[in-house]
């Protein structure tokens, strides 16, 4: 089997080298890695080059990251598509190699795993742990979600729901993992060890004002699918974030 892993990126040259790299490293898995550019301005097209395992190169004018990751998608071949950020990187060398094991089950549609915020401008300083847990489907309604650069999809799961909804700002990755996993009932397998490390920040949560508007896209994310949350179900989704602090 095969993985493609699809990274976007825009004037990414201060962080993407350690995506890359960590890409280049994965040992004992066939890989795919294609690059979506939203025609960088810096020199991140040269870093990216620099790099042989690299298979794809698209640079040309999109409409945000989830276009680009629709792009990445449309162009992906592998069995298993996963998405990693270009301020992102793999834990370890074996994280793609533990991911294809668990898809050797064929009843099992993704896989994910735990995911560790790291400072920006040290990445050996972790300030946020998320232990993902095991799933169960009930767990989306009372705030649970699993951290979306550990989401690893088969591609023909994609092919059957559909891709990101780019009307959705900030959730359209939280309406992604409802749509498939709720909505659809995928069977999700579980890796309970970090397999993504990520620069800290985010738009959702840059400000009390993209908390709000966050929490407004995450209710529309419910409503597109036809599901009926908890009351208090958004509002369990930030409150979950701080225990990721205080056991980090």
């Amino acid at each position: 089997m095969k993985i493609s892993i699809i990274t976007a990126t825009f004037n990414s040259a201060e962080t993407v080298q350690d995506t890359l790299n960590s890409v280049a490293q994965q040992q004992d898995v066939a890989i795919e890695h294609i690059i979506v550019d939203g025609l960088s301005r810096d020199n991140t097209l040269d870093i990216v080059k620099s790099f042989p395992h690299v298979t794809k190169v698209v640079s040309e004018k999109d409409n945000g990251i989830y276009d680009a990751m629709n792009k990445g998608i449309g162009l992906a071949t592998g069995d298993v598509v996963g998405i990693l950020n270009s301020d992102d990187f793999y834990d370890n060398p074996a994280v793609l190699a533990q991911v294809m094991t668990l898809f050797k089950d064929p009843s099992i549609d993704v896989v994910y795993g735990d995911l560790q915020y790291v400072k920006k401008n040290d990445v050996y300083v972790v300030t946020r742990h998320w232990r993902s847990g095991r799933y169960k489907r009930k767990y989306f309604y009372y705030g649970w979600m699993p951290p979306h650069p550990t989401f690893f999809v088969r591609r023909k799961i994609y092919d059957e729901v559909g891709i990101f909804n780019t009307d959705l700002r900030s959730a359209a990755d939280y309406e992604m993992m409802l749509r498939i996993l709720v909505r659809h009932n995928a069977r999700a397998g579980y890796i309970p060890r970090v397999l993504v490390k990520m620069r800290a920040g985010g738009m959702s949560n840059a400000s009390l004002k993209n908390r709000l508007r966050a929490n407004q896209e995450d209710r529309r994310a419910w409503a597109l699918n036809d599901l009926k949350p908890f009351f208090f179900t958004i509002w369990l989704k930030p409150i979950r974030k701080i225990f990721q602090f205080i056991t980090r």
